[in-house]
C-alpha cells in the first residue's frame, strides 16, 4: 500500500496577510515598551510614543482581521485565529481610548492593557503564522 504524506492540502495564509500580521506584534510590543519607559521615567513623551505606536498597531490589526475574516470565509483559517485577533482589536481599541486621556491618568491601567494586548498579539501571530511550513510538513 502506498503511503501519501498529505492527508489534506496545506492552506497557508496569503503573503500580504502574513506581512500585515507580522507588523501587529512589533507595534504592540513597542507600545508596551514605551508604556514601561513612561512608567519608570515619568517623561510624558513616552506616553505620546505609546499612543502613536498603538494607533499603528490598531491599523495593522484591523487589516489582519479583515484578511482573517476573508480567509475564514474561504476556509483558510480557523475560527480561533479570528476570535483571538478580534479580542486583540477590541482590547487595543479600549487601550487607545485610555491612552487618549491625560498622560498622568494613563498609568497603571495603560501598562496592563498594553501587556495583555501584546500577549494576545503574540498568540494571534503564533496561530496565524503556524500554517507556514516548509514543504507542507505538518
Amino acid at each position: 500500500m502506498a503511503s501519501s504524506p498529505f492527508l489534506h492540502p496545506v492552506r497557508a495564509i496569503h503573503p500580504v496577510h502574513a506581512a500585515v500580521l507580522g507588523g501587529v506584534l512589533p507595534l504592540f510590543l513597542g507600545t508596551l515598551l514605551a508604556d514601561y519607559a513612561y512608567w519608570s521615567s515619568h517623561e510624558i513623551q513616552w506616553s505620546n510614543f505609546a499612543a502613536w505606536l498603538l494607533i499603528g498597531a490598531m491599523v495593522m490589526t484591523t487589516l489582519a482581521l479583515l484578511c482573517g475574516v476573508v480567509g475564514l470565509a474561504r476556509h483558510r483559517h480557523g475560527l480561533a485565529y479570528v476570535v483571538v485577533l478580534a479580542v486583540t482589536w477590541v482590547l487595543g481599541f479600549f487601550n487607545s481610548l485610555h491612552h487618549a486621556r491625560d498622560a498622568w491618568a494613563v498609568m497603571p491601567a495603560g501598562l496592563v492593557m498594553s501587556l495583555v494586548g501584546t500577549l494576545l498579539a503574540l498568540v494571534a501571530t503564533w496561530i496565524g503564522l503556524s500554517t507556514l511550513r516548509a514543504g507542507g510538513v505538518r
